[in-house]
């Protein structure tokens, strides 16, 4: 979170817009403190499903996720969607669906992880300020109760930043590799439909799974085969359909 507000506080000097900054009225100021409510809940939540050993579970809710962006952009934001789109939501929530079922019990930190990300993106897409601005404003509003835990865990010994090289190198990385992948998520949520970006949203879960799979050795079953088949027979169907009504309304006009 620190080191986050550090990245972008330099970019945003460097694009001379901090001015931006304080121009925002307070009502987006609001807006933007609970969607930094939300992101801080989601990654506190995925940090103690890691930490806990429950890492299917969080990558499970990584999987729901683009289910509830899906239906959030069609109920709330009237988003349509075409016959082979739909064919593609139903095929991904049989995928979903079936991965549940083997779970074998509720997953309440999937569905906490998947319901909090989906309002952020709902909410980032209606909130009226630029991406950059708004993951900074974000951070800072955050940063304040990040360094009372650092203090806390300094003091206790209970903190690792500062202990050596390593550790502390890592921690400002993840600052830069935390923020990036947010400000493009943002800039896609102002430029596609809440539906759209949310199906995108099964790449970064897959490419775990072939990291996980290929690089760190972890088995691949048959719940994931039949899952992941209908993922990506859907992501392909969806992507073909949407691709497909673009060059239609392009050709028509």
């Amino acid at each position: 979170m620190v080191w986050s507000l550090v990245f972008l506080g330099l970019i945003l000097t460097l694009q001379q817009r901090l001015s931006e900054l304080r121009k925002l009225p307070r009502r987006q100021v609001l807006g933007l403190l609970l969607t930094a409510v939300l992101l801080s809940t989601n990654w506190g939540l995925y940090i103690y499903g890691v930490n806990t050993n429950q890492v299917v579970e969080t990558s499970l809710g990584y999987f729901i996720n683009p289910l509830v962006s899906v239906l959030l952009g069609f109920v709330v934001l009237r988003e349509r969607l075409y016959p082979g789109q739909w064919v593609a939501v139903a095929l991904a929530t049989i995928g979903v669906g079936y991965f549940i079922w083997q779970f074998g019990s509720v997953p309440w930190i999937a569905l906490s992880l998947a319901g909090t990300f989906a309002l952020y993106g709902l909410l980032r897409k209606v909130v009226a300020v630029s991406p950059m601005v708004g993951l900074a404003v974000e951070t800072a509003l955050m940063t304040p109760v990040a360094l009372i835990m650092i203090a806390y865990w300094s003091t206790t010994g209970s903190g690792t930043f500062g202990s050596s090289p390593a550790p502390t190198l890592l921690f400002i990385g993840a600052g830069i590799a935390t923020s990036m992948p947010l400000l493009w998520f943002n800039n896609a949520a102002k430029r596609l439909s809440l539906s759209t970006l949310g199906f995108f949203q099964y790449v970064a879960p897959s490419i775990q799974l072939v990291l996980g799979v290929f690089l760190y050795q972890e088995p691949f079953t048959q719940t994931h085969l039949i899952s992941f088949s209908c993922i990506w027979t859907a992501l392909l169907i969806y992507s073909s359909v949407t691709l497909w009504s673009s060059n239609s309304s392009i050709n028509l006009q």
